[in-house]
Formats: C-alpha cells, sequence, structure tokens
C-alpha cells in the first residue's frame, strides 16, 4: 500500500494563530483527506515550536514563565484546529519529553560521528529571526525581515559542519528535481548552495545568554540552537529511531512551509538528516504569503486576519473552499472579505448550489424524489460524461501535484457543464411531452455527476461534501471511496433511493456594511431605481460603419501574472491570431486568479490604441460584464480559432 506522510511547520508560539496559519494547516488536512480518497494509508501532523529567546521575551511581556506561556499559546493552536475540521492524527510541542529524548539522541549521534565542533564566532545577532546575519545578509545594516539593527554578539559556541554537505545536497536535488517545489524555490535554494556562501551552522546558544531550551547531551552549559531543535519533531512524532510509524511514514514524508522558512528546510534540514544517517524527506512544499492590501500580515501593522472570525461569518466550508481556491500555491495572494464574498456567490451560491438546488426539486416534481432508472443514452448524455471524467482527472492529476486552484477549477468544468446541461435538455419540456425515458436518463446523469462532485469535494469542503450526498440519498465513508476508479466506474449511485426535496447548502450573502461613514456603501436600489437610473444616461445611437472600426477577436489567453505595482490589475497574454501574444493589462485581478484565466476564450479589442498602465505596456481590451456576483468574461458558446473576428 501506497503511504503518504504530511507535516505543517510546528508553529512558533510568539503569537496566537492567523489567516497563515489557518492556511497551512487547510492545505494540510486536505491533501491528508485527498491521499485517503486515493486509497493510500495517510499520517498528517502539527504542533507548536515553543523554544528560543523570543518565547522568553513574548512570556516576560505577558508576565507569565516561559513555560506557562507556551501551554496558553500552544493550546489556542490546538483548540483551534476541531473548530476548523482538522484532522491531523498527531499535535507535538517541542517540550514534551518525547520530543527532548530525539533531539538530543541526534545531536549526540551527529557530535560523536565528528559533524559538531566547538569554536568562536562573531557575528550580527537578530532576536527576532533568532539566528546570526552575515554583511552581504543585511539590507542597509538591517535584518531583511525585521528591519532592525541586529546586535553584534561575539561568544563559544557549538558548530554543525554543514557546509560539508553542500556538494551532495546539490547532486541531491539535481538527481530529484522535485525535492523542493515548486521548481522557482528549488531554484532559489540552489542558488544559495552554488553561491559558495554557505557556513557551518551555529547549534547552540549559552545558558549565561539563554536557558529556555533543550540541554546539549555533550555540554550541560549550553542549549540547543532553536531550529536544530524544532526540525527533529517530523522524526520524534513517528518515533525515531525504532517506532513503527517512522518505519512506514518517513519515506513518504512531506513538508509543508511557508517561504520564509525555506533555508531552513531545505538546506539545515536535509543535511542534518544527512549527518545522522537518515534518509531525507521526499518532498518540501512551499507556498506564499497571504496579503492583506498587498501588505504581509503582521500584529504591529494591526492587518492580522483572524481564522475563526471568518468561518464564523460565512461558513467553514466556505472559508476552506476560498483558501485552496484563490491562492495559486506558491505564489502570493490577496486576501478580502470582498473577493471571498465573490467566490462564495459565484462558484458556491450560484454554481455548485444551483445545481443541487434545480436537480433535487425536478427530482420530486418529476419522479416523486426517487431516483430514476436511466434509459437509452444520447449522445449529448455520453459528452457530459466525458466531461466530468476529463474534470475528474484534471482535479486528480493536479491535487496531487499542490494545484489547489487549477484542480478545483477543473472540477467547476463540470458543475458549470451540469448547469448547461439542464438548460440544454430542457427536462421541464420532456416532462410537459411525456418523454419518461429520456427524462429520467436525463435526471439520472446529473445526479450520478452530482455524487462525483461532492465525493471529490471532500477534502476540500468534508461538511458540504457529506451533505451533499446526504441530501442524494447516501452515506459517506472516506474507507469505501476510491478515488482513481471514479474516472472509470458509473452508477454507484442507486435508483429507487430518495433524494432531499431541497438544498440551500450556500445561501448567498453580501457584504457586512461598513461602520466608517466615510465607507458606508450608497443604499441599494430596486429593480426599478436601477431601470431608471439606467434611462437617465444618454448613449448616442452610433452608424454601422462606426461599428465596423471596432477589431473585435476571439483570443485564447496563453499566459497570466498580477501586475508588480498593482494589485487589482493582471497582465494578460492572449494569443489572438498575430505573430507574437498580445498583452492586454486588465483590471480584473479581484474577481480572476491567474490560474482561472490561462487556457480560456476571451474576446478582446484588438485595435484599442496601445497605453502604458502603471509603466506595462496595454494591446487592447477584454471584454467582461460586471453583475451583482461579480464579474463574467465575454466568450464564444464553443471554442473557435485563435484570432477569430467577431462580427
Amino acid at each position: 500500500m501506497q503511504r503518504f506522510y504530511i507535516t505543517t511547520p510546528i508553529y512558533y508560539v510568539n503569537a496566537k494563530p492567523h489567516l497563515g496559519h489557518a492556511y497551512t494547516t487547510t492545505v494540510a488536512d486536505s491533501l491528508n483527506r485527498f491521499h485517503r480518497l486515493m486509497g493510500e494509508e495517510t499520517y498528517f501532523l502539527t504542533g507548536t515550536d515553543e523554544h528560543g529567546d523570543k518565547i522568553v521575551q513574548a512570556a516576560e511581556a505577558n508576565g507569565q514563565s516561559p513555560k506557562d506561556y507556551v501551554d496558553t499559546i500552544s493550546k489556542l493552536f490546538e483548540d483551534l484546529w476541531p473548530d476548523m475540521n482538522i484532522s491531523n492524527d498527531d499535535f507535538i510541542r517541542t517540550t514534551q519529553p518525547r520530543h527532548i529524548e530525539v533531539v538530543q539522541e541526534i545531536l549526540q549521534k551527529v557530535f560523536d560521528a565528528g559533524d559538531i565542533y566547538f569554536g568562536e564566532y562573531g557575528g550580527h545577532y537578530c532576536f527576532g529571526c533568532e539566528r546570526f546575519y552575515t554583511e552581504k545578509e543585511l539590507v542597509d545594516g538591517k535584518c531583511p525581515d525585521h528591519q532592525t539593527v541586529p546586535e553584534y554578539i561575539a561568544e563559544k559556541n557549538y558548530f554543525f559542519k554543514m557546509s560539508k554537505y553542500k556538494d551532495w545536497l546539490i547532486d541531491h536535488i539535481n538527481k530529484h528535481p522535485d525535492f523542493i517545489r515548486p521548481e522557482r524555490y528549488r531554484n532559489e535554494v540552489m542558488s544559495l548552495l552554488e553561491s559558495g556562501e554557505l557556513e557551518d551552522l551555529c547549534i547552540s546558544r549559552p545558558k549565561s545568554r539563554l536557558t529556555w531550551g533543550i540541554e546539549l547531551p555533550f555540554d550541560d552549559q549550553y542549549v540547543t540552537y532553536v531550529w536544530f531543535d524544532a526540525l527533529i519533531n517530523y522524526l520524534a512524532a513517528l518515533g525515531y529511531p525504532e517506532g513503527d510509524k517512522f518505519k512506514k511514514f518517513w519515506p513518504a514524508a512531506n513538508h509543508l512551509v511557508a517561504k520564509d522558512i525555506l533555508k531552513p528546510h531545505a538546506i539545515f534540514w536535509p543535511t542534518m538528516l544527512k549527518a545522522a544517517g537518515i534518509e531525507p524527506y521526499q518532498h518540501l512544499n512551499v507556498h506564499g504569503y497571504w496579503l492583506v492590501e498587498d501588505t504581509k500580515m503582521s500584529k504591529s501593522i494591526g492587518n492580522v486576519v483572524e481564522p475563526l472570525a471568518m468561518k464564523d461569518a460565512y461558513g467553514l466550508d466556505a472559508f476552506r473552499y476560498f483558501l485552496l481556491r484563490e491562492m495559486s500555491f506558491g505564489q502570493d495572494s490577496s486576501f478580502s472579505e470582498k473577493a471571498l464574498v465573490g467566490r462564495l456567490n459565484a462558484d458556491l451560491a450560484n454554481d455548485l448550489g444551483n445545481l443541487f438546488s434545480r436537480t433535487l426539486a425536478m427530482t420530486h416534481k418529476y419522479f416523486g424524489g426517487i431516483i430514476p432508472r436511466p434509459d437509452v443514452e444520447d449522445i449529448v448524455d455520453a459528452e457530459i460524461k466525458k466531461l466530468g471524467q476529463e474534470a475528474m482527472h484534471s482535479f486528480q492529476n493536479n491535487y496531487s501535484d499542490f494545484k489547489f486552484s487549477r484542480a478545483l477549477e477543473g472540477l467547476w468544468e463540470l458543475v458549470r457543464g451540469l448547469n448547461k446541461y439542464i438548460d440544454a435538455s430542457a427536462p421541464w419540456t420532456l416532462y410537459k411531452e411525456k418523454n419518461m425515458e429520456r427524462l429520467s436518463t436525463v435526471i439520472y446523469v446529473l445526479l450520478e455527476n452530482m455524487r462525483k462532485i461532492a465525493v471529490h469535494l471532500w477534502p476540500v469542503m468534508p461538511e458540504a461534501s457529506e451533505k451533499m450526498l446526504s441530501q442524494l440519498g447516501m452515506t459517506f465513508a472516506p474507507e469505501k471511496v476510491n478515488l482513481p476508479k471514479e474516472l472509470d466506474v458509473w452508477g454507484l449511485l442507486e435508483s429507487g433511493n430518495t433524494v432531499e426535496k431541497t438544498s440551500n447548502l450556500f445561501p448567498r450573502v453580501e457584504m457586512p456594511e461598513a461602520t466608517d461613514e466615510k465607507a458606508a456603501p450608497k443604499a441599494k436600489k430596486g429593480k426599478k431605481a436601477a431601470k431608471q437610473e439606467v434611462a437617465d444616461v444618454e448613449i448616442p445611437n452610433i452608424e454601422f460603419e462606426d461599428f465596423q472600426k471596432l477589431d473585435l477577436r476571439v483570443g485564447t489567453v496563453k499566459e497570466v501574472e498580477k501586475h508588480p505595482d498593482a494589485d487589482r490589475l493582471l497582465l494578460v497574454r492572449v494569443d489572438t491570431g498575430d505573430a507574437e501574444l498580445r498583452q492586454v493589462v486588465a483590471g480584473i485581478a479581484d474577481f480572476f486568479s491567474p490560474d482561472d484565466l490561462v487556457g480560456r476564450q476571451v474576446v478582446v479589442v484588438a485595435n484599442l490604441k496601445p497605453r502604458k498602465l502603471r509603466k506595462q505596456l496595454s494591446q487592447g481590451m477584454i471584454l467582461a460584464v460586471k453583475t451583482e456576483d461579480g464579474m463574467q468574461l465575454l466568450t464564444p458558446s464553443g471554442e473557435v480559432p485563435a484570432g477569430s473576428k467577431v462580427s
């Protein structure tokens, strides 16, 4: 049996949990659930990192001892995860005896092998990072992360011969190109390794300066540097070295971290493992930051997003879906309630919720709520089944590769396709014409595809998925699901069972009203007022010759990236039939992520005079319609060659 071991970083307890912690842990939880459904045996670890200078400082600021302080903050993390429906198998703390024992065992092993030595070192020490910086690493004499001037400290310490393993690590990464992913972070690590600046690692702190840490087993006057301590949790939780879990799961270890702790996990950790005679982990998976108004979350700035507040306001599953759908894994992403509400209303309420609501209602109206037995399939049924197969294949492949946003977009192709299938099949007309054989097939095709969608969504939205299946008359049992088989199996939804009459999984929501009078939105107009407003705007008539001046073309989006200087703009490169791709600067970043757009067809005003928007050349305009639910792109009803003229 294949196995999958997923770990979050153990979170540093110098502050309470925020959106970044919730995202990482939600990703890990969804992966753990996904690999279970793929038929693998899984293990999911999270926990807290509780030693070091910053903990002592935070405890003193709170008037507590370090032990009382870490007990308080660690419990905030441990208590949060059940509220977020996190299904971790273990929660480890670096103050637990099982962890301390393994840290000291590995320290002694590396020391006995001659890879730890005693020496004197003077350097620029940042207490915020709890590490020494070289002159080259400082920016204008300051720590690049904390923008503070480090304190110069000269002291005797123990050092790990990390530089000894540089060539081995370079070779290992070259032989295993997916060791660090996405690729951009592998390249960053390789650049650092090949720069020739990798030094040995100071792995101790004298007790004269710091006592809150794990004592070195070979010198009781020193405690362990927090990173040499913390990283070993991934082994300690599995019962290293003789535990059954270690033997089963370590070969399948996948670490999940944010980009700010890339270096310790990509360089410190594999060289530590090599020195201790332990095989390296399988993959290091690195994600970007959640930004609020283009700024990294910070207590001092006051832009920290509380995960429970979002969950309570909009529902846990909607919040989980947003986190996984909105961020392209590896890149930074902007968080806003407006974007969350937009996703909830467009994807969940309009697309998925509407599909369930109308299909269940039709099943009751036409068949008394009983799942009908399908008759002979038509070509349109075969087409929607093929679309479903492609959507599920895309979902499974992309989810395995940590491309969550792309995986969900693939699945939503089926959701949107089923809504179109309803319109094209017109069940109401079939019922009116008493064509019950055809109607039976249409309703069954809808319900069975809805079952498949619900099963695939369990890793993302577990509660909603189970409710969807319950509405289809099924009880969800993860151990009985095999996602790979869903690609080929059809008809697991039993005819004769009863479905629920209604579905209100994702009701539409409105943005909360601003409390600041200046920011308060204008009162909503009724339909009559809205129509009057449109009527009051005089739009001049144009001649046909004026319209002919427009060069409207259908283009295929090939590349998309965020504008470097504007959070609401995207740089969209479109194939419009020209020799080179056409770049359009489009103000649609609030509604679409780069992954949403690649591969889609759009309508472009190709002869709009080129101009620069925030220093980026824009060679046209992408046409879209703004609605109450967000924004919809103008696109042909079926795929056409890139460059086709709109007439």
